[in-house]
């Protein structure tokens, strides 16, 4: 039993290259592609691409472009559990990257936080070895319920659960001190830098490591192209650093170090060289248009 279950999100990705900084009120030259995407729909293509042979992902989606999303995570060899929502279109985020490879989102959750607890069952957990959690799935009261639902079942079927915190501003919106008691019974923490900094109020990401480890056993937070950091049990383990890539796209660069970094883990790997795999995953999205491999 070695199986990995991602609940999250599928989401499409308008992503905008523009090489000029943004003229307000005109035109832009820029490079547009539509592309699947989504934190935990990248998250279960990067641990299928890395290796792990069940990756299952569910998540809400509009009955629109449901087939799409679904055919192309079959492609990607991940088996899709989208549920299909006919009030609400699927999830939107426009990605703007500038010239330095750094994005800015704009986001329409669309279907993302109506995943409900009707969508969850335990017996999803069949043949599941670990669990993960898009964490963007803590910021609706509808879809917080469904993620502690499944945070719940995980942890009485022994199977063990992965948060990636997903995003500060939405960290900042909700409040740290609402959010940090999700995270109760937790196994892996994935915050990058600055939503590790957010969670501790602390400046220095090995410190604020060192502090969610305390909660989290395992917290690893990434620092893009600075690498990332392991804790262990309140204690830095490992400070890895990233490989030299060419960046043009740094969207889902921290999907795909903790997608290599859970098939590593399921593979049998310790903590640092899952971070190692991790690192070096994320180095090969930068170097790609879109957060999939």
């Amino acid at each position: 039993m070695n199986g990995l279950l991602v609940v999250g999100d599928v989401v499409t990705d308008v992503v905008a290259r523009h090489s000029a900084p943004l003229a307000h009120g005109t035109d832009t030259p820029a490079t547009i592609r539509i592309l699947p995407g989504g934190a935990g729909a990248n998250v279960a293509c990067w641990a299928a691409y890395r290796g792990c042979h069940d990756v299952r992902l569910l998540a809400r989606a509009g009955v629109d472009d449901l087939e799409w999303h679904a055919a192309r995570l079959r492609t990607a060899g991940v088996r899709p559990l989208l549920v299909p929502d006919d009030e609400v279109p699927t999830a939107t985020v426009v990605a703007l990257v500038d010239r330095t490879a750094e994005r800015t989102f704009l986001t329409d959750s669309g279907a993302v936080l109506r995943l409900c607890p009707a969508d969850w069952s335990p017996e999803l957990l069949e043949g599941i070895a670990h669990l993960h959690l898009s964490g963007y799935l803590l910021f609706s009261g509808t879809s917080r319920a469904t993620a502690l639902a499944a945070m719940s079942a995980a942890r009485k079927a022994g199977v063990t659960v992965s948060v990636d915190p997903a995003s500060a501003g939405f960290i900042r919106e909700r409040g740290v001190e609402r959010l940090l008691p999700d995270l109760d019974g937790v196994d892996v923490l994935l915050p990058n830098a600055d939503e590790a900094r957010l969670l501790t109020a602390l400046p220095d990401p090995a410190d604020a490591a060192v502090k969610l480890s305390r909660s989290v056993p395992l917290t690893v937070v990434t620092l893009g192209a600075g690498g990332a950091l392991v804790a262990e049990a309140g204690t830095v383990t490992a400070r890895l650093p990233s490989p030299i890539a060419p960046a043009l796209d740094s969207t889902g660069a921290g999907d795909a170090f903790t997608g290599a970094f859970l098939a590593a883990r399921l593979a049998g790997a310790d903590a640092r060289t899952a971070a190692e795999e991790g690192c070096r995953a994320g180095a090969e999205a930068v170097a790609l248009i879109g957060g999939r491999p």
